[in-house]
């Protein structure tokens, strides 16, 4: 007789035999939920469907709009596009394939070998991707260890696996496989090929852009929408990278083994102190400049950056003032609220847009201003006598949420502002296959930073950052190509030195948390990295705006 166990689903508890897989369990409930179920958490942990029932258990769902299940689709149709390339054009033509960043619903992957990558080519990549689907191929995972998988990347032509593998601790390693394809990837992935139903492929700039739904619509695949600036900047950054030697995190393990990590601090620092002094040339050579408008998402460095381009400014003979639109904020009882009745202070509506702009065009006109300041305890605007009046070489570098939404400044001239938006935009991979979002990157930034000047806990900043996400996709992003410049204001070294800060507070998260399997994740991410000491960093760079010790006092 078959062992039992027994199951407890949505509070109602059945019995099944001991062998059932979560798919074969998720097929009674597929129908009835509003979205595919791809993965489950089985006693509060997280189990791939391919995975046997072996114990009593309660079991609830993941779907592909949850995070975790979007994330998944994602990287399981990563894996079955280096799937279908290799078939199409075979591995020994092919020299490097690389998923290089993320360019909206878009992932840009960069291939190099004997062959020329064309329309046609990338077509016929899509059909065989979407053959591969139809065949419902299953997706294994096995064990190996490490000298085994070591040696079949190796033949696969995969150095950069081994290389990251070098640093691990462990002695075995978790490979995934479609058919005879054996591939190494950070993170859950679906049970079988069917699942990835909704992609399209383009050529693009030389690479092959795979486009997939977003969260809030798994089945649909949203239009190519042009992104040429965020491109460029990240294409740039992609290439000085690869400069530098350091295409992803095993080279840059590499290079702190070697003790090159006081050059490469210093090498990076000089290349972001030239792009912040040319942005502030071009700014002192343009005529009518008198708004400086600064803006980009959350833990981008905005305030050192607009401290250190200030500092560049007065060097080619102007003189910035600094303009907080916070101070700008209607009266706390005015403010409008979301949907669950707090306060949204990160909507347009929460700015006094009317007087912002009287006085914004009063001091464009040479007059006397007298400047408010919010009083966030009062939760009201107040004026203790902070006049300004703009003189000929007087700029004002304004940095806010809406800053380069024409809007919030819709009295001022065009030819007034120079807009710029700042961005951490990761380009440093875990290998070829496995980016590391920029998202990633401004989180563990942001986690440092809130328990340093806020004193918040890590399981705060994770509890509210889909709401931070959720307010630049509505205010900053749609206006990020409608900048005259774009600055990237990470560091390819930075996520070895905010290891350190970030662990203890992200070992905090207890399993019984909500937050923990967020926390756990990176926590694994940064395993990859080599911690390195924060002494080297000059106190004037970015990143002290996050791990402390500013000169900017930030």
């Amino acid at each position: 007789m078959n062992e039992k166990v027994k199951v407890i689903v949505k509070g109602i508890e059945k019995t099944y035999d001991k062998e059932t897989t979560f798919e074969e369990l998720v097929t009674e409930y597929q129908a009835s939920s509003k979205a595919p179920i791809v993965l489950v958490f089985q006693n509060g942990k997280i189990r791939e469907l391919f995975r046997k029932i072996l114990i009593n258990c309660t079991v609830e769902f993941i779907t592909l709009e949850d995070t975790i299940g979007h994330k998944t689709y994602e990287r399981t149709a990563t894996m079955l596009l280096f799937k279908a390339l290799y078939d199409c054009v075979g591995r020994k033509k092919i020299t490097k394939a690389k998923m290089e960043f993320s360019l909206g619903a878009g992932l840009f992957c960069r291939c190099i070998g004997d062959f020329e990558l064309t329309k046609d080519l990338v077509l016929k990549i899509q059909k065989r991707m979407e053959e591969l689907s139809d065949l419902k191929i299953p997706i294994t995972k096995t064990q190996m260890r490490m000298k085994e998988a070591n040696d079949m990347f190796l033949k696969q032509g995969m150095p950069d696996k081994v290389e990251l593998f070098r640093y691990r601790n462990s002695s075995e390693v978790n490979v995934y496989a479609i058919e005879e394809y054996r591939d190494y990837y950070y993170g859950y992935m679906l049970s079988n090929t069917s699942y990835v139903k909704n992609f399209r492929l383009d050529l693009y700039e030389g690479g092959i852009m795979l486009t997939l739904p977003r969260k809030n619509n798994y089945s649909l695949v949203p239009e190519a929408d042009d992104r040429n600036k965020l491109f460029q900047m990240l294409e740039w950054a992609t290439k000085w990278n690869g400069t530098m030697g350091i295409d992803n995190v095993g080279d840059l393990n590499n290079q702190i083994c070697a003790g090159n990590f006081k050059q490469l601090v210093l090498v990076q620092e000089a290349l972001m102190e030239t792009r912040v002094g040319k942005i502030a040339k071009e700014i002192s050579k343009k005529e009518g400049i008198k708004f400086v408008m600064i803006a980009g998402p959350s833990s981008s460095g905005k305030t050192s950056f607009a401290n250190r381009l200030s500092i560049e400014l007065i060097a080619h003979g102007l003189s910035p003032h600094p303009i907080g639109v916070d101070n700008y904020f209607v009266n706390r009882e005015v403010t409008p609220k979301d949907k669950d009745g707090n306060y949204n202070f990160e909507c347009l509506d929460a700015i006094d847009i009317k007087q912002f702009n009287e006085d914004m065009l009063a001091l464009l006109l040479g007059k006397k201003v007298e400047l408010p300041i919010f009083n966030f305890i009062s939760g009201k605007r107040e004026y203790h006598g902070d006049f300004l009046q703009l003189g000929k070489d007087d700029v004002l570098v304004i940095e806010g949420i809406h800053a380069l939404n024409d809007k919030m400044s819709f009295a001022l001239p065009a030819e007034s502002k120079y807009k710029i938006y700042v961005s951490a935009l990761t380009t440093l991979n875990v290998d070829e296959h496995n980016r590391i979002p920029t998202t990633d990157a401004r989180l563990l930034r942001r986690i440092v930073r809130d328990a340093r000047t806020r004193g918040a806990s890590a399981k705060k900043t994770i509890q509210m950052w889909p709401s931070v996400r959720d307010g630049e996709e509505c205010n900053i992003f749609p206006y990020q190509e409608s900048t005259d410049i774009m600055f990237n204001s990470t560091l390819i070294y930075e996520l070895a030195v905010l290891k350190q800060y970030a662990e203890p507070l992200l070992f905090n998260i207890h399993e019984e948390d909500p937050e923990f399997y967020e926390a756990k994740r990176l926590l694994k991410f940064l395993d990859y990295f080599l911690g390195v000491s924060s002494e080297d960093i000059p106190n004037n760079s970015i990143l002290r705006e996050f791990v402390g010790g500013s000169c900017f006092n930030v």
